[in-house]
């Protein structure tokens, strides 16, 4: 009942957020206007826009699938892209992406993967991926000085909070996996912190779960102790996975035959987008995402800005969650199917036995 309730829940903020997003940017243009000029666009440079979102997903099915080799569990790539994409879909439209791990460890135990295991992998994966934000965001914050009084000015408090909110994320983790016992103590305090103050309820059972979970964190900490290389290259598969998806904003700058602007700064903008609103309680950064784009690239498109907003948000997000809906659809055909083969292969072998005994 609790998950039907969250579903719900999670939709109508869903539809809400994104009724309120459309309103705010199309209210009071020129739809007609805008309509000519994303039919001007060249459709040979939107389709390479939308493999980077493809390529995208297929970056942490990557990760996925070389981790689990490491724990010597050979998966299929095409299972592990659909897992990926599972991943992506959930995160999409739950805020903060909350819901997209979750739903990947449940898909990855109807596979077998024990859960320490697949909570590991998606521990890193998540440190790793919000490294790459804090790496990028900190080099713009301390070496694009030019850079933020050019494109920046309107927007730098939104984008220093965004900073400070994944380097505040990726320190925690930090903690939590290199530090556990520090990290226990510090969560236990906040715990009884909120029941002394009434914020939660009392109770053993909760304390329990707290300290049983800081088991995962130790592991994860030994995993990448003994896999050093294997955490640098999975560094380096995600940022260029997020370099991939920043360049869609440049396709899009080719498909309205926009020069003057080099593809580094194109990509460096969008990436400020992204370190700025990755944190926020947000399905997808809906509307917060549009805004930062209206402010910080009229330099780049010029009168061409709403449309060019479009397609890049269509493609950069809206894309994304049609390509990572698909694909979680076939999920969950493809996995169900595989359980009930395994299950009807289970029954098959008990009977063999049963019959073997009866013999006996």
């Amino acid at each position: 009942m609790n998950n039907k309730k969250k579903v719900v829940w999670n939709t109508v903020l869903f539809l809400t957020i994104l009724g309120l997003t459309m309103y705010g940017v199309f209210h009071g243009e020129n739809l007609d206007e805008m309509k000519q000029a994303l039919i001007q666009a060249k459709v040979r440079w939107l389709l390479p826009a939308a493999g980077c979102v493809f390529v995208f997903i297929w970056g942490e099915s990557l990760i996925i699938w070389y981790m689990l080799r490491t724990y010597g569990i050979h998966v299929k790539e095409a299972l592990c892209f659909l897992i990926s994409s599972v991943g992506f879909f959930f995160s999409c439209v739950t805020p903060s992406a909350t819901g997209g791990q979750p739903m990947q460890i449940y898909f990855m135990k109807k596979e077998k993967i024990p859960i320490p295991v697949s909570t590991v992998i998606l521990m890193i994966v998540t440190i790793t991926y919000k490294l790459v934000l804090v790496v990028i965001g900190l080099g713009i914050l301390l070496f694009g000085r030019g850079f933020q009084e050019q494109y920046l000015t309107g927007i730098l408090p939104v984008f220093y909070l965004g900073i400070a909110l994944n380097v505040f994320c990726v320190t925690f983790m930090m903690i939590l996996v290199f530090h556990p016992s520090l990290a226990k103590k510090i969560m236990v305090s906040g715990l009884k912190l909120l029941e002394r103050f009434h914020l939660m309820k009392k109770k053993e059972s909760r304390l329990e779960k707290l300290e049983a979970s800081m088991d995962m964190y130790n592991e994860t900490a030994a995993f990448m102790r003994d896999h050093k290389i294997l955490i640098v290259n999975v560094f380096l598969i995600t940022f260029g996975q997020r370099i991939v998806l920043f360049a869609v904003t440049w396709f899009v700058c080719m498909a309205f035959s926009i020069s003057g602007q080099s593809a580094v700064t194109v990509i460096l903008l969008q990436a400020v987008i992204s370190v700025s609103v990755d944190m926020l309680p947000l399905p997808g950064g809906m509307g917060i995402s549009e805004t930062l784009f209206l402010a910080i690239f009229p330099p780049v498109f010029g009168e061409l800005l709403l449309p060019a907003m479009v397609l890049s948000r269509g493609l950069g997000y809206y894309s994304e969650l049609l390509i990572s809906a698909i694909f979680t659809v076939a999920a969950v055909f493809v996995f169900d199917r595989r359980t009930a083969k395994r299950e009807k292969e289970k029954a098959v072998r008990q009977k063999v036995c049963r019959q073997g005994a009866n013999r006996t």
